[in-house]
């Protein structure tokens, strides 16, 4: 009875799943990446942290959009065959496109201020550049990934969820 509750969770909120699996994948390599460039650039070129928190919100983008690019297609492209025709429904596909563009615009806004400016004061109260670099991601990723989860189920509705009835034996 459990795993049928479950199944039943798994399939009405299916497409939010794999984005928020989407979203932390490839904020995880995005993570990393920033910590090292960081951590290169303020030993090597400049030790301003203003200049520093910058370059770390510049990696990590250069990072993150690709892959979840990539990963949002491929858990995606099913939605956008007609299974009558075969087809793509490219006026599906620009409609997802601007409630998607739509959302990560928003929350990432709210990401890149809460990451220049949390990475900005670990900086300056002394913190490895690496660490504030760290800090300054998982604190403003928190607070976006709350912020897209609220903008896709509730703003802009990316995703049509019907409701699944258990099925009677």
């Amino acid at each position: 009875m459990k795993a049928i509750q479950t199944t039943i969770v798994y399939n009405k909120y299916k497409d939010l799943i794999l984005l928020n699996k989407n979203i932390i994948v490839a904020g995880i390599c995005a993570f990393f990446s920033a910590a090292f460039v960081t951590q290169s650039y303020y030993t090597q070129y400049n030790e301003s942290h203003i200049a520093n928190s910058v370059v770390a919100l510049i990696s990590e983008y250069s990072v993150y959009f690709p892959i979840f690019g990539l990963l949002f297609y491929r858990d995606n492209r099913y939605r956008y065959i007609n299974p009558l025709t075969g087809k793509k429904d490219f006026k599906l596909i620009k409609t997802d496109i601007k409630k998607l563009l739509t959302a990560l615009s928003i929350s990432e806004l709210a990401y890149s201020l809460s990451k220049i400016s949390i990475t900005f004061q670990f900086l300056q109260l002394g913190i490895m550049s690496y660490q504030a670099s760290m800090l300054g991601s998982l604190a403003a990723s928190t607070v976006s990934i709350l912020l897209i989860n609220f903008l896709i189920t509730r703003v802009v509705k990316l995703f049509r969820t019907q409701e699944v009835q258990p099925q009677t034996a």
